[in-house]
């Protein structure tokens, strides 16, 4: 899995729907999780309903104090992986994380959205992680992840995947 680096807040990738659960199972093994809520109406051809979700779809926030709590926490059912951007893993501050828990804890915030969105359908983007380390790609849809796809000309075939937003760099950025 890779040396921990540092204590601290780490990012918990979890099997989708299942941060909450996640967030259970952590505290009753006594490692600190924080799962950020947010109110959000949705609506049916009948009724509309408010309705409390995860502000980051398949995150938990880990606080790490030892290694230990490392692998105990990626034991849990429908922990998944930790969040990385290469080799290093993603390391929340403390202060950011009480900031978090000021906007989803504050009555009088409303409307609260993410966007780590810095790509829009159709931009061509460079894989900077993993096996297609490289790859030029296109952005054919957007959410949470993104649905790329590699054309491989000299094959005429397409490939189409789902890869999390930080694994694609500009291909400005690149050259």
């Amino acid at each position: 899995m890779g040396k921990l680096s540092k204590i601290g807040w780490h990012v918990l990738y979890v099997k989708s729907r299942h941060e909450i659960k996640v967030d259970k199972l952590l505290k009753e093994n006594k490692i600190e999780s924080f799962v950020p809520m947010i109110k959000t109406i949705r609506s049916w051809s009948d009724r509309k309903k408010t309705i409390e979700i995860p502000l980051f779809s398949s995150y938990v926030f880990v606080n790490i104090k030892s290694s230990l709590d490392l692998y105990k926490a990626l034991s849990v059912d429908g922990a998944c992986a930790y969040i990385r951007f290469g080799s290093e893993y993603a390391i929340v501050k403390q202060q950011e994380i009480d900031q978090i828990k000021f906007i989803v804890g504050e009555k009088d915030i409303t409307d609260i959205e993410i966007d780590n969105n810095n790509c829009k359908v159709g931009d061509i983007k460079k894989i900077q992680y993993g096996a297609l380390n490289g790859v030029e790609c296109e952005i054919l849809n957007i959410n949470n992840v993104n649905k790329i796809i590699v054309r491989v000309k000299s094959l005429q075939q397409n490939i189409k995947a789902t890869i999390p937003s930080c694994y694609l760099k500009e291909i400005s950025e690149v050259a």
